[in-house]
């Protein structure tokens, strides 16, 4: 009898971590793979015609398969959020491409807090201490203006939100909402960063150009040319939008200091 509940246990205790090891398998392994180097504004450039002449002979398909795509890399927590989500502007336009990436960064958000609570924030709870329990206490008190803060600040990694609220016992719909709402802000302000972008290439695109035929002119051997065709998304986000993106995250816990001003 002893021996059927503990191997009853191990198999109960293996569908638990089932779902993780995947996860974490998959993502080792497109590292392994190399595959998140064509995750790259450097690479939508040099497939751009390819990738733009698709979107436009199936529009809407390509947005389902953008957003199921986002929702896959979010579920891995592969830390491509910023490309996706300026790619998105880039083919469908900052309304659309907006909208498939907060549809799908929120599915892959949900993904990924149903199996990190399931494996591991139940094995948490049952050997928490009294900080983690007092941690979790706090936590819940104020959920939602917590996740609305955690979404809106521009210094939280997008995967650890994605985990964090698992570990500390946040309900489904707060997660939810947390999360379907407080990613709009900056995810419609990425996607319209994006639909400008193809501009930015064509720019880039023109003076790579002019310095090969410049070099050639020149009698420049063409690996000797020194010309570069590079995009670094750190140029697309200014200093001004990212203390917005603060303030907004700052608004978002005005809730719990006014409550916590009327208890003192």
């Amino acid at each position: 009898m002893n021996e059927i509940t503990e191997e009853k246990g191990q198999a109960s205790m293996l569908a638990r971590f089932a779902p993780l090891f995947v996860v974490l398998g998959l993502g080792a392994f497109i590292y392994a793979m190399g595959w998140h180097h064509y995750f790259s504004f450097d690479q939508l450039a040099a497939n751009r015609k390819l990738i733009t002449g698709l979107v436009a002979d199936h529009f809407w398909l390509s947005a389902l398969a953008f957003a199921a795509a986002y929702a896959g890399v979010t579920a891995l927590s592969l830390p491509v959020g910023s490309f996706f989500t300026i790619l998105g502007g880039f083919l469908f336009g900052p309304l659309i491409g907006g909208t498939a990436t907060v549809a799908g960064a929120t599915i892959g958000a949900l993904l990924i807090f149903f199996i990190v609570r399931t494996s591991l924030g139940a094995a948490l709870a049952e050997k928490a201490g009294p900080f983690v329990e007092k941690l979790r206490d706090g936590f819940a008190e104020n959920a939602l203006s917590y996740m609305f803060f955690l979404r809106l600040a521009p210094v939280f990694p997008f995967w650890l939100v994605n985990i964090a609220p698992a570990l500390l016992g946040v309900g489904t719909m707060t997660y939810f909402i947390g999360t379907f709402f407080g990613i709009m802000p900056a995810t419609y302000t990425f996607a319209y960063i994006g639909a400008g972008l193809g501009s930015v290439i064509e720019a880039q695109d023109i003076a790579y150009g002019h310095c090969v035929n410049r070099n050639d002119t020149e009698g420049i051997r063409p690996t000797d040319t020194g010309c570069g065709f590079s995009l670094d998304p750190g140029d697309l986000v200014t200093p001004e939008l990212l203390i917005a993106f603060a303030g907004l995250a700052i608004i978002a816990l005005v809730p719990v200091f006014f409550k916590k001003f009327r208890k003192s």
